[in-house]
């Protein structure tokens, strides 16, 4: 399965789980579960049930090692985050992805070379913008009911 459609069927929870196990690399069920227990107010059963949902969706690879069992990505964390964050941008009227990502950056902590980074993005990004972008709501436009 590809990392866009496995990503589309991780739920919340399933992404702090990921997101342990791509920090760590490899991890085994004790660690994601001490660690999840920290952070949440969630059981072992929980956790161990969000772990297997995550196995059979492909996201996570399991191996045997004596009587425990290592966790590693099957996904990579930047594409399955990218994925993520498109899929939820799709959901929203094209004349309106640039408010909510200007919305989304005031909330962000971002370091300073990430800010340079979007800067450096949006500048080249600028010389083909065009001057706006169409509403794609309904099959046929908006027709105007969209303001930006």
């Amino acid at each position: 399965m590809a990392t866009t459609e496995v990503t589309a069927t991780i739920s919340d929870a399933e992404w702090r789980v990921m997101r342990i196990v791509w920090t760590l690399k490899r991890a085994d069920s004790r660690t994601i579960i001490s660690l999840l227990e920290q952070q949440h107010d969630w059981k072992a059963p929980t956790i161990k049930t969000l772990i297997g949902r995550l196995v059979k969706k492909g996201a996570l690879a399991t191996t045997k090692q004596g009587r425990q069992f290592i966790y590693t990505p099957k996904i990579a964390e930047q594409p399955a985050m990218d994925s993520a964050l498109l899929r939820e941008l799709d959901q929203m009227c094209a004349m309106h992805r640039g408010t909510a990502l200007v919305h989304v950056v005031d909330q962000l902590d971002l370091s300073h070379a990430d800010v340079q980074a979007l800067l450096d993005h949006l500048q080249t990004k600028l010389e083909t913008a065009p001057d706006s972008v169409p509403c794609d709501c309904l099959p046929d436009g908006c027709e105007g009911s969209c303001e930006p």
